[in-house]
């Protein structure tokens, strides 16, 4: 029902303004900057998204299989059950969701966006099966979705690259910051959909593994900052994502052939389904990308801008993150967006401003509420996400005050 709202509003704020551009300033390309709009998202939500996922949706699927045949998933299921029962308490201890959506959030943390979306679809098609009401989303799914909206990553290889590209003095400088705004969104969506979902928060499994999750980000932050120099940090995360990502496939086909799984016919049963999911989520994609383009396209973003500096001023604040703030409106809506609008603040300001870096913290501190949204119960044929939406962009918002506050604590 929110999704449905929002859809709506898109289209309505795009044409009123586009109205008032065309009325009251005669601009001519108003309306036809909107039809640009629909028709190119309309064939980028098919060519550029979801024909592009059917060849990573066949192989990871395939793969995953596998893994399940051998008892892959069965192993990791055992590993995280204690602590998944907690959060998921409507899904079996030894049920499948469990090991594939350990693998989506395993896959997020590397910034393996490719793998993370194949595997994410599958756990989210598990947790449809325990799903009573399958047009509404069931609370394991909600919480299973904002803790992937909130975009969990501790490797944020495509920013730091990108800012090697547009030759930053320092590419890694924002690896602490993004960490640590991505660490506050999961944080506060996980408390916020256990709250609604009264999950105990004061279970000792929890405090154990949150205090131990948090544990090994301090960990790896100090290694990364006291033991490797700023090359050093771009050239781990690099090959250490890589290395983790190709060693997953070779590890369920090493336990197939230990097994005795059939691993080839294994790997050709889970493909399949990889086109009939591409297909199925195709309305939602163009449905979802076609509104948010004309709410781009019509300007509301700068407008946004413009009355949010108008307010700091009004109090006498410091209005330097406004310049970056476009980066952090479009991330709940577009990642391709998003990402468009972190590199054009840094082209726009400078790749080493105070802009320029708040740009890139806010493009790794979350993830695409509402293309997730649609996403994913748009595969499983969702109609009523509840409170998924809200939850996420609180999480959202979270990771953006937690950026713009690391932003001046770090780069002044």
């Amino acid at each position: 029902m929110v999704l449905n709202y929002i859809w709506i509003a898109f289209f309505l704020i795009a044409f009123v303004v586009a109205f008032i551009k065309l009325i009251f300033f005669g601009d001519a390309e108003a309306f036809k900057l909107l039809v640009d709009g629909i028709f190119s998202s309309s064939k980028s939500s098919v060519m550029d998204i979801a024909l592009p996922l059917v060849g990573a949706m066949a192989f990871w699927l395939g793969i995953l299989n596998i893994g399940e045949k051998a008892g892959a998933i069965n192993f990791l299921s055992r590993i995280v059950g204690p602590f998944f029962s907690r959060l998921f308490p409507e899904v079996p201890r030894d049920h499948p969701a469990t090991g594939q959506m350990l693998m989506n959030f395993s896959a997020n943390l590397l910034g393996l966006d490719n793998a993370a979306t194949p595997l994410g679809l599958k756990a989210m098609g598990s947790l449809q099966e325990l799903n009573p009401d399958k047009e509404s989303a069931s609370n394991a799914q909600i919480m299973f979705l904002v803790l992937h909206t909130s975009g969990l990553q501790l490797l944020p290889v495509t920013i730091i690259a990108q800012r090697a590209i547009l030759n930053a003095a320092n590419p890694t400088d924002v690896f602490i910051p993004c960490i640590i705004a991505t660490y506050v969104a999961t944080v506060v969506g996980l408390l916020v959909v256990a709250v609604k979902q009264k999950i105990n928060l004061l279970d000792r499994v929890i405090i154990t593994w949150l205090g131990g999750l948090t544990a090994f980000i301090t960990l790896l932050v100090w290694c990364f900052t006291h033991y490797l120099t700023k090359g050093q940090i771009s050239a781990v995360s690099n090959i250490g994502s890589n290395f983790l990502l190709f060693s997953i496939p070779v590890m369920f086909i090493l336990g197939g052939l230990i097994k005795k799984v059939n691993v080839f016919d294994a790997f050709i049963e889970g493909a399949k389904s990889g086109f009939e999911t591409s297909v199925k989520i195709i309305p939602y994609l163009v449905a979802m990308l076609v509104g948010i383009s004309v709410f781009r396209s019509c300007g509301a973003l700068d407008y946004m801008n413009d009355g949010l500096r108008w307010v700091c001023t009004q109090f006498n604040l410091n209005t330097r993150f406004v310049d970056a703030m476009p980066v952090a409106y479009m991330k709940p809506l577009s990642g391709s967006g998003s990402k468009a609008m972190m590199i054009n603040t840094m082209q726009t300001f400078g790749v080493d401003s105070f802009a320029g870096r708040l740009g890139c913290v806010f493009n790794g501190s979350a993830d695409t509420t509402f293309y997730i949204v649609a996403l994913y119960f748009g595969s499983v044929g969702i109609k009523r996400s509840r409170y998924a939406i809200p939850a996420g962009l609180i999480a959202d918002f979270a990771g953006i005050i937690a950026a713009i506050l690391v932003a001046y604590l770090f780069f002044g």
